[in-house]
């Protein structure tokens, strides 16, 4: 099987199959070729007829047999084929799905003649493209209306000549509708039905090269090949073989679906057991790991196709085998469809995933790959002493309630190491208050909590409350990256009346410097400041904090659902917690108690509650940062992005590679298996160079090219996202029912569907990873925003380093603080992923003219232990270097210059001193001209960037003993730097002019 962009299925049969059954006797047989055309307007479909003679009307009589509902809705082109003149006389004589009668002009006489019956206009090129279907329009001239009988006794058309059906044709072989999408006659159907006698429904098997494709029609290849069975094929020793079997409710509504297997039976008695058996459609275990059940339900009329599976085992003798599915329909008996399985002597590699086109990826869906509480680099053990809990540059320590009583950070004030002395967040410990109807906080009763795992990378443990009339049930786990999970569930005992049920965060004054989220962008603490929950808005976090301490906290309930974001907010927001929410009583204030504290509490409000009633308070809290910045692998590190030659890549000075999609070697968007030996081939030749290459890889959308797509269009709206449909004509064509299109490659026709917010798709991806890292030799990911959960990230984290120990992760965002995002920050929205990311680049819309705190919140990661790049407009690079950033080739600026001279000055041998450090060794005396150091042996190198509203010219405060140079022989030099700074030599303590929006570069070291 080769990997052929068009068609990811074995062409079992051809597409030039005739259907000679089951047609009417006026009927033709027809054709299903592939024409070539410019499909644009005109479609990607047409009916080629032949004319015989010359006349001025012929009759076509097509028996189209169309899965669209509506032709009578659509106009229908015809066009010459010798002279491509249009046909302006033309009459619809009957339009139905069936057939269709069309009178028409031979206006080149005798020859070919082309119907195009799915015409479309729109914005064809855009890549967010609405399509829309040319409607029926009469252009026939009044006297040719006449030659076919308007007005006449014998009616219209009678005597007229009959053209020639010859075939249908459509524009690839991608856009064909054969054979899956020929619908069969209403009067063929009802022949099948009555010939099944009294059974309830039909069963279809069909092999997984022709999936099911529609929902309320049977294909006409069913008529011909009929219901019952059997189900065959043939599968190698070790292969997942997947099959589907269609259900066809033709006499009453089902559900919910079961199917039970037997045994299959082979040679000499042997056997495959019945467990090695799945559909995915009726169970499975989420991207948590828990198991589920599908209650897969079918209306009268409908088709379900049950997508099934099964594991034959390695040492499963080659030969033939036979068994049963037995499947029912709810409260109607069982049906049974016999099994025979060839199972061949070949012994498969990888189960067959490195076949798409076998779909044994299927049961990458039900995966528990990298489900385990092991470590990833660089985090280390969990180490718990009594109720303190050790981790990577962090401890806190629980009290009875399990919310912590102190929360420490560890990490230098530079953000370059951990040291030993502590940084407490908290003044007072986090509780979770319920107060009465009379305004009083109710004394809560409980033993220290319990401790129920304990595992290098999890420590979880459980908490039990009580007070008058309330019980409080805790289950709580901290994660080796400093993320704490809870679910608290508050059980009435009694009838009562509440005041309110708040989170109490009191924050020391001194680390509540800045603040983002809750509609506040990254800037400095507001003194007071009040929010209520908004479904327009996703915001259910907020995080507050210095450089190197710091604390985010979510509020959910236990019926959370992660929403769509980038562009699709709107189409699937945040689900309001009950709990927190409570209507619209729900909210945070965010405040300053005098000198000490900084109260971060979030309340929910006056509430009753009933006996037995249980409200889930669920959160969780981030400690920040999660780990050192890296600036040596910054400097080191410098990226590429776009699929070139890579002697060019090479010759621009970088040396790690992002392919995006719509490229050669990964040409489907989110679906990179298609061209693995091409895409192998690139990596080797780029490790060979000492570079690597990464891939843009994520499940937020997943082209229509996916050879999947049909088994997870049976699984309704838990992939694949519900939605207005629409789109590019493909999806409108092909896909029936409810969907979300997102994005479109024009230049190849690449069409995705947007998915949902998480899913079992996300063990499908994580399986991906890991196959694309051993198999392919990837080097990580770059990520265009994330659309799932941190359980996948770290899940993905794990799929990727422990193949390839050195890959990396960066994620790309545009700024979502928009009323089609839902005013998110992206660095609040993706912090719950930033442990397990390696670089950021922020860039579309974001504003490089905010002010310092938004940079360093929301852009530079420095908080949070990462590092960026910038893009919108290029960015700023004087500004940017404050923040040991720089543009990315070849999309945002050329950086290429400042590379040459960090090279120059040999700038990853220093220490990054940032400028939000007090004690700098250089600094302005100006909060509107920043001054960051990178400290070497002996020299400096001085990033100097001004936000200031005019010129300002000022001298440098410079601690000579920090820097270890000898101000009496010191020098102060800007160096020149391409498009970013004239050649200088500045004398010490002399005014340096910085210009607005702009800085320097300057070096100090001994003369």
């Amino acid at each position: 099987m080769n990997n052929d962009d068009r068609m990811y299925r074995v062409p079992s049969v051809s597409l030039c199959l005739l259907f000679l059954s089951a047609l009417p006797a006026t009927a033709q047989t027809l054709q299903y070729t592939v024409g070539q055309w410019n499909p644009d307007s005109l479609g990607h479909h047409r009916v080629v007829v032949h004319v015989s003679d010359s006349a001025s009307a012929v009759v076509a009589d097509i028996p189209w047999r169309r899965r669209d509902f509506h032709p009578e809705q659509v106009e229908v082109t015809i066009a010459s084929a010798s002279t491509g003149a249009v046909v302006r006389n033309q009459f619809r004589l009957s339009m139905t799905r069936e057939r269709g009668i069309l009178i028409f002009e031979p206006v080149s006489g005798p020859g070919d003649y082309y119907l195009y019956y799915l015409p479309y206009r729109g914005s064809i090129h855009s890549n967010y493209p609405r399509i829309s279907y040319a409607t029926p329009t009469d252009s026939a001239d009044p006297a040719w209306r006449k030659t076919i009988g308007f007005g006449s006794e014998q009616g219209i058309g009678a005597g007229l000549p009959r053209a020639r059906v010859l075939r249908i044709e459509s524009s690839s072989e991608w856009d064909s509708f054969f054979p899956m999408e020929v619908i069969a006659t209403r009067a063929e159907t009802d022949v099948l039905v009555a010939r099944a006698g009294n059974r309830p429904f039909l069963l279809f098997p069909e092999d997984r090269t022709r999936p099911v494709r529609m929902r309320h029609d049977l294909p006409a290849r069913w008529i011909e090949s009929g219901p019952t069975g059997p189900v065959t094929g043939s599968a190698q020793r070790g292969e997942w073989y997947a099959f589907q079997v269609g259900v066809y409710a033709s006499k009453a509504d089902l559900g919910p679906l079961a199917a039970k297997f037997s045994p299959l039976t082979g040679p000499a008695g042997a056997t495959i057991p019945a467990a090695a058996f799945s559909c995915i459609n009726l169970s499975g275990r989420d991207w948590r790991g828990q198991s589920f059940t599908r209650g897969v339900r079918v209306s009268k009329g409908e088709i379900y196709p049950l997508w099934c599976g099964v594991q034959i085992p390695e040492s499963t003798n080659p030969g033939d085998y036979r068994g049963n599915v037995f499947i029912r329909g709810g409260a109607s008996s069982s049906q049974a469809l016999p099994i025979r399985l060839s199972v061949l002597p070949v012994l498969s590699v990888h189960h067959g995933d490195d076949d798409p086109w076998r779909l044994s990826r299927l049961r990458w869906l039900n995966s528990m790959l990298e489900q385990d509480d092991g470590l990833v680099a660089p985090y280390t053990a969990i180490e718990r002493k009594g109720l303190t809990l050790s981790l990577l540059g962090r401890d806190l320590t629980l009290g009875a309630n399990g919310l912590p009583t102190s929360l420490r950070s560890f990490f230098t004030p530079a953000m370059t190491g951990i040291g030993a002395e502590a940084t407490e967040l908290l003044r007072q410990p986090v509780r979770l208050v319920a107060r009465d109807a009379h305004g009083k906080d109710l004394d809560w009763q409980g033993s220290v909590p319990t401790f129920v795992k304990q595992a290098s990378g999890a420590v979880a443990w459980t908490t039990r409350s009580t007070t008058d009339g309330l019980v409080l049930s805790g289950k709580g786990q901290l994660d080796f990256d400093g993320t704490i999970e809870y679910s608290f569930a508050l059980r009435a005992t009694r009838n009562l009346n509440l005041a309110d049920v708040r989170l109490d965060v009191p924050l020391d004054d001194q680390v509540a410097r800045y603040v983002m989220g809750l509609n506040l962008r990254g800037s400095p603490r507001p003194p007071s400041y009040d929010w209520r929950w908004d479904v327009t808005r996703n915001q259910d976090a907020v995080w507050v904090g210095s450089v190197n301490a710091g604390l985010q906290l979510n509020l959910h309930d236990d019926q959370y659902v992660r929403p769509l974001n980038t562009n699709f907010y709107q189409q699937k927001p945040l689900v309001m917690p009950h709990s927190w929410a409570n209507g619209s009583r729900g909210g945070c204030h965010l405040g300053e108690e005098g000198t000490l504290i900084y109260r971060v509490s979030c309340f929910s409000g006056a509430r009753t509650m009933r006996a037995g009633q249980v409200e889930h308070y669920d959160l969780r809290l981030v400690l920040t940062p999660f780990h050192p910045i890296d600036p040596a692998a910054q400097w080191k590190t410098r990226f590429f992005h776009a699929f070139v030659p890579l002697d060019s890549v090479a010759r621009m000075g970088a040396n790690t590679i992002n392919v995006h999609h719509a490229t050669a070697i990964n040409p489907w968007i989110n679906y990179p298996f298609l061209r693995p030996d091409t895409m192998r081939a690139y990596i080797k030749a780029a490790h060979d160079r000492g570079m690597k290459v990464k891939i843009y890889y994520t499940v937020r959308e997943l082209t229509t090219r996916a050879p999947e797509l049909w088994a997870l269009r049976a699984l309704g709206d838990e992939v694949l996202a519900d939605g207005p449909g629409g789109g590019w004509s493909w999806l409108q064509e092909h896909v029936e029912g409810s969907y979300l299109g997102g994005w479109f490659v024009p230049e190849i026709g690449d069409a995705a569907l947007v998915t949902s917010g998480v899913s079992r798709w996300h063990n499908f991806y994580v399986e991906g990873l890991a196959w694309l890292a051993a198999n392919v030799g990837i080097d990580g990911l770059y990520l265009d925003d994330i659309a799932f959960d941190r359980i996948t990230m770290k899940r993905v984290r794990k799929a990727l380093l422990r193949n390839n120990p050195a890959a990396l992760i960066d994620l790309h965002s545009a700024n979502q603080y928009n009323p089609r995002d839902g005013f998110a920050s992206s660095a609040n929205l993706y912090l719950e992923h930033f442990p397990f990311i390696d670089r950021l680049w922020f860039g579309e819309y974001f504003n490089y003219d905010d002010p310092p705190a938004t940079w360093l919140v929301e852009m530079s990661g420095i908080p949070f232990g990462l590092m960026g790049e910038m893009l919108e407009g290029n960015g700023n690079p004087w500004r940017g270097m404050v923040f040991g950033m720089t543009n990315r080739l070849p999309w945002s600026g050329d950086p290429r210059a400042i590379w040459r001279e960090w090279d120059r000055f040999g700038i990853q041998d220093t220490r990054m001193l940032g400028w939000w450090l007090p004690d700098g060794p250089v600094r302005t005396g100006r909060d509107d001209l920043l001054a960051t150091t990178y400290l070497g042996k002996g020299k400096a190198l001085i990033a100097l960037a001004s936000w200031a509203k005019d010129t300002v010219s000022q001298s440098l405060q410079i601690n000579w003993t920090a820097l270890g140079i000898d101000s009496t022989r010191a020098t102060l030099v800007a160096p020149a730097i391409d498009s970013f700074q004239p050649a200088r030599q500045f004398k010490l303590g002399e005014p340096i002019p910085v210009a607005p929006g702009k800085g320097w570069l300057l070096e100090i070291r001994n003369n």
